[in-house]
């Protein structure tokens, strides 16, 4: 039937029990990196679905069928317009070079009378199996099924279908088999786990990778659009491929078949004598859907579109890239841009861009949403003397975004260091999960404008108004392993230095100058970003003594004075640099009478090649002719900087990264004692009030014991006498608080603390009202926050900080994005203010970071299950030495009008 295979569907949130499905069609890419159209079967697909269970083979209808159906409408009528509660079904349609589609697959399940089992079946066309197609309908229906509630797919299989077995085994499920009578009964429950969702990621890989192979290693380009008069955006980018000495063949294709540069010309792509890998582009925007029809008709798999005139100016040029994405993915190609600059490779010596300078070959693989900024960060790089390995313009990002490119840079040789300007996150918790990965390889560096939507809306709870605008994209880098550059300026500072450094091992810095002021300023930037100044050991305080005027500072930074030469850097440098109290060296040198930059620049590569000491150093000249030009040469020796506050700056960030690299990776613990349906119909039960509520107090209650959460004893009194006598059960001494919804107790004056009495209990109940809530008095270490609240577009984030009624004011809250793994919530515990709370603050007992920790997975397993909770707060919780207590909490419900779901890749 079908076997293994690789895809790429990024993951949309999932939708609550109560939600039904929608029924759009999604597009996936197959390990040889043509696309597939998932999408449920209509009546209109009657005759088709026929035909293609009539075009199977006899052995495969036996396998699908288990013996040999008739072949008629009745087959085929139990799959078509499925509802999803209680029955299933998807085909597997291939695009064609015609523009059509052909069915080549078909899965369905139907609900068994147990409601959380349904059975599964598949059918693959013969000549398609082995393409990944059954593991990519498996995907996707198990992921359907579980939004509708079903937990587990039951298949019974013929022992001699070792492709649909393989299919089973290879997708990551954990798999439990029965064999009776010549069958196999495959079971296994279908929630996303840590393992399921790293299979996924590798089918992802190897899908993705092929599919941009056409755009990063074509062997013919044609350039549509390419104008034989000078000047003209298409001809420019046309001598732009012939003047970088492109290893394969390039054609211009325009309106009269005019030749470019002495290269003849074609009136149309389907005229040029050898098969196109990569189409270029370059029309006014009315004029491109019909010239990317041609070439896709003409069996190109890459098409690259650097015309404006789509979603960037409008409603009508949205609607214009829409239909060009349609276009291309009903073919089975990619996309790149619309509204971009190009795309240029180093190993192809391909610069099919129209920027004014071919980039300089190197090991740096950067994307960029925009094209103006991706041409300043070229020149930028230039004047460093940084090369790139490739450059890419997404422009627009109608399908290839940077997750893409990620994937391509992961195994690509010639990239060591990954740059991104983003202005926009397609799908982010994809990214978080793919950056995570490649971080561990290949330094990424970040540089992000804008804001998420999170921080537009108006935040009610103490949780949503800690999470500013930008925290889901901090926590969603500093997760992934990503260094977020503030400025175009340090993301080509700390460039410079991952390009060629070695990882710095630590963050003890000794910096070597002649200029005792700028060795003090370069001080004071390392400590500013976290960088150590530690003294010198005895014996190279001793050497450096020997070596140095009387009148020279021996401490750290070490002043040589204004006399030192370039033989006085060349002899001390190799001193500190091999000082084992040294993690990296800051060469600072001003010029005077005694040395000139370049001659100093030479004595230091020098230096450093003969000190074979595997230790970053960056050196900073402060000079009217700026960097030496030895120095630009970059050749991974030294890391040169126009200033110290650069140099400490990018530093401090290789020491950010090097410390994460020697984290554990960290893994997602699976939470045990989750009652989901029980959480289903507390959340139902608060929607049928209201579109957007907070939740009540019992409501709020039975949510958080469905996910295990450890809460106060309360009980609800509705007069003054209900409440002595649950003070009376509960035992002095109590809190009494508001049972109003939503409200924040301490702001209204609707909590009253540590009543002593039942005299103490009847004022405070008097004041507050009634329906009042009645709580033991709680003690413990600290006074903590918890909390979730959904970002539209990065899902649940989970917080975590110092609690009570000072929670907004202290801040110092710590943000992940869910699911948190073992490390995240290790870190949000331990780190910080929080971290000094936790461990046992003036004098206070440690707190019990294991049960808080288990606090904060439960909290993001209950955002990951239910997008419809939109604010949760648990403020405070109680840290005490052996668990922890939920003394209050505030949930906040809210039915989505509609479900935006991400796009495939």
């Amino acid at each position: 039937m079908s076997t293994t295979q690789d895809m790429m569907s990024s993951k949309p949130p999932p939708l609550t029990p109560m939600t039904t499905p929608a029924a759009e069609p999604v597009d996936v890419i197959l390990r040889d990196g043509r696309t597939l159209r998932l999408r449920p079967p209509g009546r209109e697909d009657a005759d088709a679905l026929l035909l293609f269970f009539r075009s199977l083979s006899e052995q495969s209808l036996y396998l699908r069928f288990h013996g040999f159906p008739v072949l008629d409408e009745r087959l085929v009528e139990q799959l078509l317009e499925p509802d999803w509660g209680e029955r299933g079904a998807l085909l597997g349609v291939l695009a064609d070079d015609g523009g059509g589609g052909q069915v080549v697959a078909a899965a369905n399940y139907v609900r068994l009378r147990d409601r959380a089992a349904a059975e599964v079946a598949f059918a693959v066309a013969d000549e398609h199996q082995r393409r990944g197609i059954g593991a990519r309908l498996l995907e996707r229906l198990a992921e359907r099924a579980g939004e509708v509630g079903i937990e587990r797919f039951v298949a019974e299989v013929m022992a001699e279908n070792r492709g649909m077995l393989g299919v089973f085994e290879a997708a990551g499920f954990e798999l439990t088999r029965g064999l009776e009578g010549g069958e196999v009964e495959v079971q296994f429950p279908i929630a996303a786990t840590e393992t399921y969702r790293a299979r996924v990621d590798e089918r992802d890989h190897v899908a993705v990778t092929a599919s941009l192979r056409p755009f990063f290693e074509p062997r013919n380009v044609a350039v549509v659009g390419a104008s034989p008069r000078r000047g003209t955006i298409g001809g420019e980018l046309f001598r732009n491929v012939l003047a970088g000495d492109f290893a394969g063949a390039a054609y211009p294709v325009n309106r009269d078949g005019e030749p470019v540069a002495g290269v003849q010309g074609y009136r149309s792509i389907q005229d040029i004598p050898q098969p196109v890998d990569l189409a270029v582009i370059v029309l006014p925007g009315g004029a491109v859907l019909a010239a990317a029809e041609e070439a896709l008709h003409a069996g190109v798999r890459a098409l690259l579109v650097i015309s404006a005139g789509f979603a960037e100016v409008g409603r009508e040029g949205a609607e214009r890239q829409e239909r060009l994405l349609e276009l291309v993915r009903g073919h089975g190609a990619r996309l790149i841009g619309p509204n971009c600059l190009g795309i240029a490779v180093a190993a192809t010596s391909l610069n099919a861009t129209f920027a004014a300078r071919a980039p300089r070959p190197g090991n740096i693989g950067f994307s960029s949403q925009s094209g103006a900024l991706g041409v300043a960060l070229l020149e930028a790089a230039e004047a460093r003397g940084l090369g790139l390995s490739a450059f890419v313009s997404i422009g627009n990002k109608a399908d290839v975004s940077s997750n893409d490119l990620l994937e391509w840079w992961e195994d690509d040789p010639s990239t060591a260091v990954v740059l991104l300007y983003l202005e926009s996150f397609g799908n982010p918790r994809k990214f978080g999960r793919l950056a995570r990965r490649v971080s561990r390889r290949k330094p990424i560096l970040a540089l992000k404008s804008g804001t998420t939507l999170s921080g537009q809306r108006a935040a009610s709870s103490h949780t949503a108004a800690l999470a500013g605008s930008e925290t889901a994209v901090d926590a969603l880098f500093h997760q992934a392993g990503v260094i977020r550059a503030t400025s175009l300026e340090e993301l080509i500072d700390v460039a410079t230095l991952l390009t060629g450094q070695p990882e710095t091992r630590g963050r003890r810095v000794g910096i070597l100058t002649n200029a005792g002021g700028l060795g003090i300023l370069c001080a004071d930037a390392c400590e500013a970003v976290g960088l150590e100044l530690p003294s010198l050991t005895a014996d190279a305080h001793e050497q450096l003594a020997s070596l140095l005027s009387v009148e020279a500072s021996l401490g750290n930074p070490v002043d040589m004075l204004g006399g030192a030469t370039p033989d006085t850097y060349a002899r001390a440098l190799p001193l500190v640099l091999s000082d084992p109290q040294i993690d990296a060296v800051i060469v600072l040198f001003v010029p005077t009478v005694a040395a000139n930059a370049d001659d100093v620049a030479e004595a230091v590569e020098r230096a450093v090649a003969a000190a074979n000491v595997d230790k970053p150093v960056l050196a900073v000249v402060m000079s009217a002719a700026g960097i030496p030009e030895s120095f630009r040469r970059h050749d991974g020796r030294i890391a040169a900087f126009a200033y110290p506050e650069a140099a400490a700056r990018a530093l401090g960030r290789a020491a950010e990264r090097a410390e994460w690299l020697r984290q554990p990776f960290g893994t997602v613990p699976r939470v045990e004692g989750i009652d989901r349906a029980s959480a289903d119909r507390v959340i139902e039960g608060g929607l049928s009030r209201g579109a957007d509520v907070w939740l009540e107090p019992a409501e709020v209650r039975q949510l958080l014991l469905a996910y295990g959460l450890p809460l106060v004893p309360e009980r609800m009194a509705a007069s003054l006498d209900e409440a002595v006598t649950a003070a009376d059960e509960l035992g002095y001494p109590v809190v009494v608080k508001t049972a109003v919804a939503g409200a924040h107790k301490t702001d209204i004056g609707g909590i009253a603390l540590d009543l002593a009495d039942e005299a103490a209990v009847r004022v405070a109940v008097s004041r507050i009202g009634t329906p009042a809530l009645v709580q033991p008095m709680v003690a413990g270490s600290a006074e903590l926050l918890a909390g979730m609240v959904q970002d539209p577009m990065f899902g649940p984030l989970v917080a975590f900080g110092p609690g009570g009624v000072l929670a907004e004011l202290i801040g110092q809250a710590g943000f992940r994005i869910a699911p948190l793994t073992d490390q995240d919530a290790e870190e949000l515990v331990r780190d910080g203010k929080t971290g000094m709370l936790v461990s046992g603050f003036r004098g206070k007992p440690a707190a019990d970071a294991d049960a808080l920790a288990d606090l904060l997975h439960r909290l993001g397993r209950l955002g990951e299950d239910h997008p419809a909770v939109v604010e949760l707060d648990v403020n405070p919780v109680i840290a005490q030495p052996a668990g922890c207590v939920v003394v209050d909490a505030r949930v906040r419900v809210r039915r989505p009008e509609r479900i935006v779901r991400a796009k495939t890749w």
